[in-house]
């Protein structure tokens, strides 16, 4: 079953993509969708009947090279149970959508046959996706990880008529590729220290590598530190994280299916997956998880002060990821790797149906994007506006206070998280998450009063002929819409757990209180009998670990009412102030940007990220391309090869064609000088003796 899950989607790809002539567009579109219902109900299958037990299946040899021997294998077990569904849901649930929503794309001349190429590429990068979370070693998570940076630069990339679109696609692509070489050169250092890539060795080996000293970049680091560190920034890269997330804005020039499907639930979560995966590493690395909850923090705060701003109603949602990405990191960063897992699970449902929310109001806007041209839209668009207004519930976090569970999905998890960053004692972290959650509130309360309320704005033959969307687009919707209601209630015990209690996290246990704390030691290794470690699963379960004093998620259970109680202040908060401004007093927030123009601009232009980056890297490497180009190859490569060309060889030339005048006399001149030259040669080197 679990090797169908894997495949269904290659088999589509291949299918649509270079059958479409034989079985016809539509044909092939379908079979492509239909096997990503296959490979999502399986996947379920394996959701809800994961009894907390690891399983490693193995496909084919992989590499056999030295001491480096792997295979192809597919290893599930929690984490992968609940990538699969997270993945292969929405992917097909996108695939149904791209039937409307493809359907007479604008972009595209009549005739012409980009639907099939569409699907393919999303089944492929579906399949690249599901490499990577089933990965049993490092190289082949390595061989998916670098499969969903191909297949998003091809999707990012679609319309390649588009400039714009180019242009976004290479800049996905070379910024992954920063990140990418720091996960290549952490790879590169577990192999050489642990002599193995397969995660159990590496697990291992872990306790060893706390206390070796590695040399670096001329500086003597602490192994698992080091690595720890290089695997995180491979994670920034792939989840755009502060320095590293240019990117993913500008990846909304891809159509608004790439967009739900690639940026908001799978590829831009492989970083939190990738961080969990490695815990057993994370655990003993310390400052390298201080790095990660400062940076998730810094980043969610950015992201949601961005956010205020956008008119784009796809770069809101796209800077809304980037900061609840944030979140996951924090979450992950302070040793709650399940509450990571936990936000990852609920944020992939309601910020998929966000995004193709915004797509059907882009559809039924005939492709207009910017919100400043919308308004009024609820009588057009009451489907759509219904799914969206669910989908800004659960972003926004609205529930019952001190409940736990009892609200919307991301109420459940993003709770849990600013609750463990309190408990973990990360201050900076906290406050952090608490005003990136009032900002989360009101630019999420922003588009939908911006989109649904108000008086029409723009073009007025526009607003006359919107329509709801198609019944295929609007399928998806309600489906994930009953994710973002029920995702957090349904699955917070399994994921949080409740005070006094065991965190059942997928058939696994997790005594929290330290003092009841049952140790394991994995006996797969040569190395096991240096591992210990409390697991989120039974002994010899690699789901996620956590190490005997890691007690956050216990103590989260615990922080005062006022912790507790912050998150869903700051929301309503958020609330009121978007009410106020777009709702009540329309004129405000035009008045408020005019006095603060500086602030204004300064958050319009993301911080000026990209201009920093312009005037730092680009234009210093265009001077370097341009020196070496007019000076390198122009004056020195070119001038040398020019110079003998045009110089020297013309003169031996002439002078040789001189020497083959064709008279007699030249030729005899010739052999007397030569006959003198050997004379006087064998005299004075004594040959004539």
């Amino acid at each position: 079953m679990e090797t169908i899950i894997l495949f269904a989607p290659l088999v589509g790809a291949i299918l649509c993509g270079f059958g479409w002539r034989i079985f016809g567009e539509t044909a092939a579109m379908w079979i492509a969708t239909g096997l990503l219902f296959l490979s999502a109900i399986l996947s379920w299958v394996v959701f809800l009947t994961f009894d907390g037990t690891t399983e490693q299946i193995q496909i084919l040899r992989f590499i056999e090279s030295g001491s480096l021997s792997t295979d192809w294998a597919i290893r599930l077990d929690r984490l992968t149970a609940i990538m699969l569904v997270v993945i292969t849901t929405v992917s097909s649930l996108v695939h149904l959508y791209s039937f409307g929503y493809m359907d007479n794309d604008p972009q595209w001349r009549e005739g012409e046959s980009y639907k099939p190429r569409f699907f393919a590429y999303l089944s492929f990068f579906t399949f690249a996706m599901l490499m990577l979370v089933t990965a049993d070693n490092l190289v082949q998570m390595f061989f998916g990880w670098e499969g969903v940076g191909v297949a998003s630069y091809l999707l990012i990339g679609f319309y390649y008529r588009k400039p714009s679109a180019n242009a976004a696609a290479i800049k996905a692509f070379v910024v992954n590729r920063v990140g990418d070489f720091g996960f290549a050169l952490g790879i590169f250092g577990l192999f050489y220290l642990t002599d193995s890539i397969n995660f159990d060795d590496v697990f291992a080996a872990a306790p060893e590598l706390a206390e070796t000293q590695l040399t670096f970049l001329w500086t003597e680091w602490n192994a698992a530190n080091l690595l720890a560190f290089l695997l995180f920034i491979g994670a920034m890269g792939k989840s755009a994280q502060l320095f590293l997330h240019t990117w993913l804005p500008d990846a909304m020039e891809g159509p608004t299916p790439v967009s739900a499907l690639i940026h908001a639930a799978t590829m831009v979560t492989a970083g939190v997956f990738l961080v969990c995966r490695m815990s057993p590493l994370m655990e003993f690395a310390p400052e390298a998880m201080a790095f990660v909850t400062v940076l998730g923090a810094a980043t969610a705060f950015f992201a949601a002060t961005v956010g205020l701003v956008q008119t784009d109603i796809k770069r809101v949602i796209a800077y809304s990821t980037c900061s609840q990405l944030g979140y996951m990191f924090v979450a992950a960063g302070v040793g709650a790797y399940p509450v990571a897992m936990f936000h990852l699970f609920t944020h992939a449902w309601f910020k998929a149906m966000l995004f193709l929310g915004a797509g059907s109001v882009i559809h039924g806007m005939h492709h207009e994007q910017d919100m400043m041209n919308y308004g009024g839209l609820r009588k057009k668009l009451p489907y759509t506006f219904w799914t969206m207004l669910i989908g800004t519930l659960a972003i926004t976090g609205v529930g019952i206070p001190l409940s736990g569970w009892i609200g919307f999905a991301g109420f459940a998890s993003k709770d849990a998280v600013i609750e463990s960053a309190y408990a973990a004692g990360s201050g900076f972290a906290f406050w952090a998450l608490v005003i990136a959650a009032l900002f989360t509130s009101f630019y999420s309360w922003r588009v939908m009063f911006l989109t649904f309320w108000g008086e029409p704005r723009g073009d007025k033959h526009t607003h006359e002929h919107a329509h709801e969307s198609p019944m295929v687009m609007l399928i998806p919707l309600g489906v994930l819409s009953l994710g973002a209601i029920f995702a957090g209630a349904i699955w917070y015990s399994s994921f949080f757990g409740k005070p006094n209690e065991i965190i059942k996290f997928f058939g696994g246990e997790y005594e929290a209180p330290a003092e009841d704390i049952k140790t394991a030691v994995a006996e797969r290794s040569p190395k096991a009998s240096e591992l210990k470690y409390v697991m989120a699963g039974a002994p010899g379960d690699a789901g996620v670990y956590m190490a005997p004093e890691n007690t956050v998620i216990h103590e989260a259970h615990y922080v005062p009412t006022w912790v507790k109680l912050s998150p869903f202040v700051a929301m309503l908060i958020g609330f009121v102030f978007a009410f106020w401004f777009y709702i009540r007093n329309p004129a405000l927030p035009k008045r408020l940007a005019e006095n603060q123009r500086p602030l204004y601009l300064f958050l319009k232009n993301k911080w000026y990220f990209d201009e920093i980056y312009d005037f730092v890297f680009i234009q210093p490497a265009l001077w370097i391309g341009k020196q070496l180009w007019k000076k390198g190859d122009g004056d020195v490569i070119d001038g040398t090869i020019n110079g003998v060309s045009m110089g020297i060889v013309p003169f031996f030339t002439r002078l040789a064609g001189r020497a083959q005048s064709g008279y007699i006399f030249t030729y005899a001149f010739a052999m007397v000088i030569g006959i003198a030259i050997l004379i006087t040669w064998m005299t004075l080197s004594g040959g004539a003796n």
